[in-house]
């Protein structure tokens, strides 16, 4: 059985950054649990409509039931590590995640890969893919994570970082809107941007399961406003300008042949030499 553990920070991150990917693999029968470091309890209300002391009161308890709602919809398990969330201005407060000990917070992260033993790990790279002090915290984690198992019967095969919505996606996506006449609003973030750092190693071709990646989304009402931002661009060029979600391999302990079109790759081989 395939095991996919992705690694997050917050409520949300799941179901932007490799969703496609994640509802992909559970459609082919792969076991994928999602591991929420914080309960996004600082976070801000993103979504105009639902911008209300009501709602910015409630904000923890109504994020717990966003998640619950995207997991049902990507198919995945989902596992809290019951960190506080940082927050995202000036200095993370005394007993958030981001002021956690790394021991600590590996630890409770090591717990879950001993239960679910997956042979695959993705999250963020050391920027954090933006940065948070929650997602460079998550990276820290789960780097130490994969290396607090290696070498005893948990031992992760892979690890990967996101690099979905790079500098390249937003740019080929700004030139396929212009190229058809769709106005763009891609152009503005691009100056904002930094040039990649990471080699993309890995690209899953995902686009019949974009629809499942804003479906989840969307169930995170409080944090994606439906008529802005990623939800503007139109999905049919999506689909045909980058049909895939993009990884950077930083560690493996199976033979790899890059670029791969499958997180497993090498996994599957070593497995089957174990069962013969």
């Amino acid at each position: 059985m395939r095991r996919l553990m992705a690694v997050h920070a917050h409520p949300d991150d799941e179901s932007s950054k490799g969703a496609a990917t994640t509802a992909r693999y559970v459609a082919e029968g792969a076991e994928v649990l999602v591991v929420t470091c914080t309960g996004g309890e600082r976070g801000s209300v993103l979504n105009p409509s639902l911008d209300r002391p009501e709602i910015r009161a409630d904000l923890a308890a109504i994020r717990l039931r966003e998640m619950a709602a995207a997991r049902e919809i990507l198919g995945v398990q989902q596992r809290f590590l019951g960190f506080v969330d940082s927050g995202m201005d000036g200095e993370p407060p005394e007993g958030s995640f981001a002021r956690e000990p790394l021991a600590k917070a590996t630890g409770s992260l090591v717990e879950v890969i001993k239960e679910f033993r997956p042979q695959v790990v993705i999250t963020y790279d050391e920027t954090g893919g933006y940065p948070h002090p929650d997602h460079i915290k998550t990276h820290q984690v789960a780097l130490a994570a994969f290396e607090a198992v290696a070498g005893t019967p948990w031992q992760i095969a892979k690890l990967y970082y996101f690099s979905v919505f790079t500098r390249d996606w937003f740019h080929a996506m700004h030139d396929a809107l212009t190229a058809r006449g769709i106005e763009s609003a891609m152009g503005s973030v691009l100056a904002g941007l930094p040039a990649p750092t990471l080699p993309v190693t890995t690209r899953i071709r995902c686009d019949e399961y974009f629809a499942v990646r804003d479906r989840a989304l969307l169930a995170h009402a409080s944090q994606v406003d439906p008529a802005t931002g990623f939800m503007a661009h139109p999905r049919e060029v999506e689909r045909a300008v980058w049909p895939t979600e993009d990884y950077s391999l930083a560690r493996s302990f199976v033979p790899v042949s890059l670029v791969e079109d499958d997180l497993f790759a090498g996994v599957d081989a070593i497995a089957d030499q174990k069962s013969t």
